[in-house]
């Protein structure tokens, strides 16, 4: 992947850092046109033998006009195939379930205790101040941004003002958020939270739209909750767009 360091100054850094730090994440990467199963589970064990408290999983996605592309365009490595990306994922599943992480998140992992409260704020729709330029906030009920030039922002704080722009949320976009965030976590979507953000009707109607994916086996309703499966996980962007507003 063009990286500048080799494997084994990775391990070495990482090794450094758990001997200073009682908690730290790494990012893995999978589904990549040259990633075996047997090399996939590779990465993972190192990870997990290693200690590392928290992991974060992505599918590679493959931008326009990186080095990746251009090799997939010339036919020099092949295609990022998506069933291959699914079989891997489910097999990350596993694996670190049975070294006792949590799969707290579609792409976070943690060990007990490690969960990342800084990303599980936005997941849990908390409020949040952002300080300094392009910094964002949001306070439940809109966002808003700051400029992200420099040299203007600091122009405007010494004229007195901090220059941003604000998007008010809408009741269906602010449902639509949660419905998004909330069926990425393991606790999963709240229908007395839906029902507060929109009425007993919106629950009732959310509810009656989720029952195919229930019915396939992709979605699971407890304690007045829904949850992904670990089946339903694959689909979790789909599911959630079908059950928007």
């Amino acid at each position: 992947m063009n990286r500048a360091h080799t494997a084994r100054q990775a391990i070495d850094n990482l090794q450094l850092a758990l001997h200073h730090f009682n908690n730290l994440t790494i990012d893995l990467i999978y589904g990549t046109p040259t990633l075996t199963d047997e090399r996939w589970k590779q990465n993972v064990t190192q990870a997990i033998n290693l200690g590392i408290p928290h992991l974060s999983c992505y599918a590679l996605t493959v931008e326009p006009k990186t080095a990746l592309d251009s090799m997939i365009r010339k036919h020099q490595v092949s295609n990022v195939e998506p069933d291959d990306q699914a079989r891997q994922f489910l097999q990350l599943m596993d694996w670190t379930a049975a070294a006792g992480y949590e799969h707290y998140e579609i792409s976070n992992f943690a060990l007990p205790g490690h969960r990342s409260r800084h990303n599980s704020a936005y997941w849990q729709g908390a409020h949040y101040l952002g300080l300094g330029p392009s910094a964002h906030s949001f306070n439940g009920q809109s966002r808003q941004w700051n400029i992200a030039n420099n040299a203007l922002y600091i122009q405007s704080l010494k004229q007195g003002t901090i220059p941003f722009e604000v998007e008010t949320l809408t009741a269906d976009q602010r449902l639509n958020e949660y419905i998004m965030t909330s069926l990425r976590t393991m606790e999963g979507l709240s229908l007395q939270q839906v029902q507060q953000l929109s009425g007993e009707k919106g629950s009732k109607a959310l509810l009656k739209n989720s029952s195919r994916f229930i019915e396939q086996q992709l979605l699971q309703e407890k304690d007045g909750r829904l949850v992904l499966t670990k089946q339903g996980k694959l689909f979790a962007d789909g599911i959630a767009g079908d059950l928007f507003v």
